[in-house]
């Protein structure tokens, strides 16, 4: 190997090295906020894998970022739900939106939001959705009425329609299309 390959090689070690010593101090952060980070993975009607999400809380809230694909293309309703169940094909054990306070469904509803209501999920022409969502009514701390990691936890869904952020119950979102287990 000549020096200046060696030299690359090196600096290239050096980056690496140093981008993980930031990703090792934010997930000691994460740590630090409660829960630390928790894996999805998320199926559809017929049970097979079609993504998977990754949940981390920070000082502003809940991170969710999501991928998911065999999605038609357009806009999902996208939702925590109260149980932490997914049994296709329906996804009814999921039972309803995460809602400790009992307030109505939708951001636009003077009575709402839910805990678990959350902006609509985008696929593509190509059926792949992806995208990082914040959720300032949840948390990871065990033991809170609004906790993602409460006893037999809780779980996302996907719908088929768009939420329109108004409607109670669940925003006219559909069927349940998909679905993952917070555990």
């Amino acid at each position: 190997m000549n020096r200046a390959n060696l030299a690359a090689g090196l600096l290239l070690l050096a980056g690496t090295v140093l981008s993980g010593c930031g990703a090792a101090k934010e997930t000691a952060g994460r740590m630090d906020s409660g829960g630390g980070a928790v894996n999805v993975s998320l199926i559809n009607a017929k049970g097979e894998p079609i993504g998977k999400a990754l949940i981390t809380e920070k000082t502003d809230g809940v991170h969710i970022v999501i991928e998911a694909s065999k999605l038609s293309p357009g806009k999902h309703g996208f939702h925590i739900h109260e149980n932490g169940k997914c049994d296709p094909a329906e996804f009814t054990t999921a039972g309803a939106h995460l809602n400790p306070e009992g307030k109505k469904h939708g951001f636009e509803n003077p009575k709402g939001p839910h805990a678990g209501d959350m902006l609509n999920l985008e696929a593509g022409p190509d059926g792949i959705a992806k995208g990082e969502f914040v959720d300032k009514h949840v948390t990871l701390a065990k033991g809170k009425p609004n906790s993602l990691l409460k006893d037999g936890g809780t779980s996302l869904v996907i719908h088929q329609d768009p939420d329109d952020y108004k409607t109670d119950p669940a925003g006219n979102s559909g069927a349940r299309i998909a679905c993952g287990v917070i555990q």
